[in-house]
């Protein structure tokens, strides 16, 4: 987990231009503020150079959070409307290893990913939908940030269904690729990837196979494909964003 809070080699001037914004950061949870009095935007490392320590996350000179390591996606963290340079540091250190310019607007959220190796390591932002799916579907969105395994092809097998039996939602997703968000019939579904042009058999060894998860009406989230931490062949993981529940969802 990335920790928000302390780092003794960022200094005190830093930490107190944050003031009771960060104090109140709940690690992990999300942060509830008033419709429309702020945007906010929330980290990911993606890269899976073990060459890398954690990230420092700034917007210009304010840290925002340290030491994120990968696979982890921070707490969305609210901030004033403006353009801000988004940075990302080596982990107690100065040194910058990738920036990216954004405007934000409120009251719309932002999801920063910072992937690939350490020699082409990219830092890209996406608009977040944080409004709900149409009535009856669920709103899924895949990002692949997995350097080792080619371009993929990506399934939402229903409880109902097997693998086999069902069409993929997004056919050769390639590095970088971003499906933007799709709409399915809401119901309880496990996320497959393979390789793309794969034909899905009994046998098929896949890349990715999710435990089944069961969306609440109207649910919208956003799936990052990244490079699994530890394999002994081509695999990859999933790092899951929740961009919107219902009020009423219990899940």
């Amino acid at each position: 987990m990335a920790n928000l809070l302390s780092h003794p080699a960022k200094s005190l001037a830093r930490l107190a231009a944050l003031g009771l914004l960060l104090a109140t950061l709940p690690g992990c949870q999300n942060i509830q503020t008033t419709a429309g009095s702020s945007a906010s935007i929330r980290f990911v490392n993606a890269s899976p150079d073990k060459s890398l320590p954690g990230l420092d996350m700034y917007q210009n000179s304010i840290a925002l959070a340290y030491n994120v390591g990968f696979p982890y996606i921070t707490s969305p963290i609210p901030l004033n409307s403006g353009t801000y340079t988004f940075s990302a540091d080596g982990n107690g250190t100065s040194q910058v290893l990738i920036s990216a310019k954004q405007p934000l607007a409120a009251p719309h959220e932002y999801t920063a990913i910072i992937g690939n190796i350490a020699a082409n390591l990219q830092e890209t932002v996406f608009l977040d939908q944080t409004t709900p799916a149409p009535v009856g579907d669920v709103a899924i969105r895949f990002i692949d940030e997995a350097t080792s395994v080619g371009p993929v092809d990506i399934y939402l097998v229903p409880s109902s269904g097997k693998l086999i039996a069902t069409t993929p939602v997004a056919t050769s997703v390639n590095f970088g690729g971003n499906t933007g968000y799709i709409n399915v019939p809401t119901d309880t579904y496990a996320i497959a990837v393979v390789p793309a042009g794969a034909v899905p058999l009994a046998t098929t060894q896949t890349l990715y196979t999710g435990a089944e998860i069961a969306y609440s009406g109207s649910a919208v989230r956003t799936y990052v494909l990244v490079d699994a931490a530890v394999t002994t062949a081509p695999a990859v993981a999933v790092i899951e964003g929740k961009d919107y529940d219902s009020p009423s969802a219990t899940n």
